[in-house]
């Protein structure tokens, strides 16, 4: 997400990108997506709480733009031999601060710097969160407007520009082009639903090592554990400077573990047995939305497919990337993460390192304890020692932590170990400035 220190060096660009309408209700939704995983895993647990007036309400929330017409060359699906088809949705996060209470630190966004591939295995047993770093150095490829027109594309561009020249179908098809992977749908969320939803589940736990003390985004933290509301996560996931190494990548990995920390507190017993507070989570999570699923309905069935998978076996990795200046490019092992997901095989080493969703950052290391880490059966132990390559992403892979883990090599192959060492290490976590074991 930008922030003051680095206008200097990304000067804005120009934008003819406009958000598209809602269909049947001319209405401009500027749209910062953080816990998308959250929604879904929700709205599917609920879905029979959608009488009538509820129903109406939420699909009145959402804003549906279909972009499947600006979109073209599209890669292949590989299909999977199995009952089902892994699912890859891309999120994206609009840094509008037109909402009540999102101009925290007097920017005046209107681009997209967050990017996650949520990548739901066939076997419905795992699912990845993929970051992309918004520094990184990609092929922007031509993209085309609603009205046909074409946005000329550009080489060494950096990732978030695509988002800012047109939007979510150019942010899509840069993806798809630079990757070899086709998105089955996208969703993008604004600062006001994030916030809307942490307020939602009476705010949520962080742990920091030190003081953070940021003016620039009206944030002051006192070290330890501590429960902060949705303007003051909303400051936390976004600062930068002062916190960890202070790098973008060091933020990336405390959002990361903000979204585990929230869909823990979403699935708790104190949430989904509230049905006040279960309905202020949907209504927020649903008032930014804009996607290309159709309807509520729709978005309960893919939140269903999520339904047996504990909080372990959700894992956070950013793409692997070297420095390059002040920016970043992917490295080889990025075509490897992106082959592995595209023919839904174990990611191996490459998942070592990870956040799992039980890894919150009140507990450090720890297990969050959320009932969702009983829902998978296999969960604190191997699924086969088959590493196999017709099998699904799974907790049976390798081992070894690196740090930090995203610059570290995968071996060609997943191995048959079956220890559970894949959790970020204590390393991993002060460098985003989260609570370690020993803190």
């Amino acid at each position: 997400m930008p922030d003051a220190a680095q206008h200097s060096a990304q000067p804005e660009l120009p934008s003819p990108y406009q958000p598209g309408k809602r269909r049947g209700r001319a209405r401009r939704v500027h749209t910062v997506a953080k816990v998308l995983l959250a929604t879904l895993l929700t709205l599917g647990m609920v879905s029979g709480l959608s009488v009538a007036f509820l129903y109406r309400h939420l699909n009145d929330n959402v804003n549906v733009v279909e972009v499947e017409d600006q979109l073209y060359d599209r890669p292949a699906k590989v299909h999977i031999d199995a009952p089902k088809q892994p699912i890859n949705m891309l999120v994206m996060g609009s840094d509008s601060r037109d909402c009540d209470g999102c101009g925290i630190d007097g920017e005046a966004g209107g681009g997209s710097d967050t990017t996650i591939l949520f990548h739901l295995s066939a076997d419905r047993q795992s699912a990845y969160g993929v970051s992309i770093p918004r520094d990184s150095l990609v092929d922007r490829p031509d993209c085309k407007t609603e009205d046909g027109d074409t946005i000329p594309g550009g080489s060494d561009a950096m990732w978030n520009s695509a988002y800012s020249y047109g939007g979510p179908s150019c942010t899509i098809q840069q993806f798809e082009q630079d990757t070899g992977i086709q998105i089955d749908n996208y969703v993008v969320v604004d600062f006001g639903s994030f916030k809307g939803m942490v307020d939602a589940v009476d705010g949520v736990e962080v742990c920091v090592p030190e003081d953070i003390d940021s003016s620039e985004y009206g944030i002051t933290i006192p070290k330890g554990t501590r429960t902060l509301d949705g303007k003051e996560a909303l400051a936390y996931v976004r600062v930068r400077h002062g916190v960890g190494d202070g790098s973008d990548i060091g933020r990336i990995k405390r959002q990361q573990a903000f979204i585990g920390a929230l869909v823990a507190k979403v699935l708790s017993s104190g949430t989904l047995t509230r049905f006040d507070r279960l309905v202020r989570f949907l209504n927020a999570a649903t008032k930014g939305l804009t996607t290309d699923i159709p309807n509520i309905k729709e978005m309960a069935k893919v939140g269903l497919q999520f339904q047996n998978i504990g909080l372990k076996r959700i894992r956070f990795i950013t793409v692997p990337f070297v420095y390059d200046g002040p920016r970043v490019r992917w490295t080889a092992d990025a075509d490897t993460l992106w082959d592995r997901i595209k023919n839904d095989k174990p990611l191996g080493k490459l998942r070592d390192g990870s956040l799992g969703a039980n890894q919150v950052p009140s507990g450090g290391s720890s297990s969050s304890g959320s009932p969702s880490d009983s829902a998978s059966p296999s969960d604190g132990e191997s699924d086969s020692s088959d590493s196999s390559d017709s099998a699904s992403p799974s907790d049976d892979e390798s081992s070894s932590t690196e740090t930090p883990s995203d610059t570290s090599s995968p071996t060609d192959e997943p191995t048959d170990d079956s220890s559970d060492g894949v959790d970020a290490s204590d390393d991993d976590l002060a460098f985003a400035g989260l609570c370690t074991s020993g803190s």
